[in-house]
């Protein structure tokens, strides 16, 4: 694992970053003593949507905008 100092971190940061990232962690050091380590982040793996996947699996009827229509006039009374 490479070790740099402080003042070669603030230098190069973009690089050693990069490198991080990519699996190569590294540690900043201040007069030859370890401070921290630089590791990169796992990230969380994100949740795989599958569009269409139900495709098939149920129907809409044709006139799902009016279903209930006279139980809710009923509820609500009919003022139209």
């Amino acid at each position: 694992m490479q070790t740099v100092n402080i003042h070669n971190a603030k230098t190069n940061l973009s690089r050693l970053v990069d490198q991080a990232a990519k699996g190569e962690p590294f540690i900043i050091a201040k007069a030859g003593k370890p401070l921290v380590k630089v590791v990169p982040v796992d990230q969380p793996a994100s949740p795989v949507r599958r569009v269409g996947f139900m495709v098939g699996q149920f129907s809409i009827p044709d006139d799902f905008d009016r279903m209930g229509e006279k139980e809710i006039e009923k509820l609500f009374g009919d003022s139209a």
